[in-house]
């Protein structure tokens, strides 16, 4: 009878964990920063309701109004540990509460209002382009910098141990978000700062041209100019909305893409 018991409380167990899930549109947020997988929160149609703090980790509450969902995020480390879903009460929303614009939230259609959303072709005109895709992708960035260090090193002149300091050159890791729109035959990706070096050329406020754009059924690569030395390549692959950027090691960013409109196979 003790087996039995056992095997029903690990089936039931296993059930629940199933159905704890994280929702198929934010699951990909799981290890994230917590910075930038916030501003991917919001971007996807979730609304912050509150935090409690736990022993070693901090628990965040998410309303969804348009898919009436209410998930839990565990963060630890700065970063998404886990996202679960969790009853409507969670997110101080009663089971048959009204309708959600009658409580403040944002409209399904709010994100077609906003000057970033390009989910109908052509939509959105850029210098006499229609474009045919707009992006927003949230992820992590990287780029060389300069740490001072202090320590123990070789003297020859002196023929023994000195105690100092040196400037090392190292690779910088922060959250970022970039832009992306591509039109028939060219394009442009707006850069945050921190992916802007000192030296730079072609910008326009905050914005590059796209070259050699290929877009297409399954994968959309493009290159753009920082400077000359280094011409960063971009790769978007429609299917997963995964986005990579590489330039002049360690410069880059990878992430992921969200648009409104897609289709059952892909992304966008």
């Amino acid at each position: 009878m003790k087996a039995v018991a056992f095997t029903l409380a690990a089936m039931a167990a296993s059930s629940s964990a199933v159905q704890a899930q994280a929702p198929g549109d934010i699951r990909d947020l799981v290890g994230a920063r917590a910075a930038g997988a916030e501003t991917a929160m919001q971007a996807r149609g979730y609304m912050f309701v509150k935090t409690r703090t736990g022993d070693d980790r901090k628990y965040s509450y998410w309303w969804n109004a348009r898919a009436r969902q209410c998930v839990t995020v565990a963060t630890m480390d700065g970063r998404y540990d886990s996202i679960t879903t969790s009853p409507a009460p969670d997110c101080n929303q009663r089971v048959n509460a009204p309708e959600y614009r009658d409580r403040g939230f944002q409209r399904p259609d709010a994100r077609r209002e906003s000057p970033s959303y390009a989910g109908e072709r052509g939509s959105v005109q850029v210098s006499g382009n229609a474009v045919d895709l707009g992006l927003v992708c949230f992820g992590d960035g990287q780029r060389p910098g300069v740490a001072t260090t202090y320590g123990w090193s070789w003297n020859s002149k002196r023929d023994r141990y000195d105690y100092g300091n040196r400037t090392e050159m190292t690779s910088q890791q922060f959250d970022a978000s970039v832009m992306v729109q591509v039109w028939d035959g060219g394009g442009r990706i707006s850069l945050p700062k921190k992916l802007i070096p000192p030296l730079h050329s072609r910008g326009s406020d905050g914005w590059w041209d796209l070259y050699d754009v290929e877009a297409g059924p399954d994968l959309i690569r493009a290159k753009y100019r920082l400077n000359g030395m280094n011409k960063p390549t971009i790769t978007i692959n429609r299917r997963s909305g995964q986005i990579t950027i590489r330039g002049l090691d360690p410069y880059g960013f990878r992430g992921t893409c969200d648009l409104i409109d897609g289709d059952e196979h892909r992304r966008f």
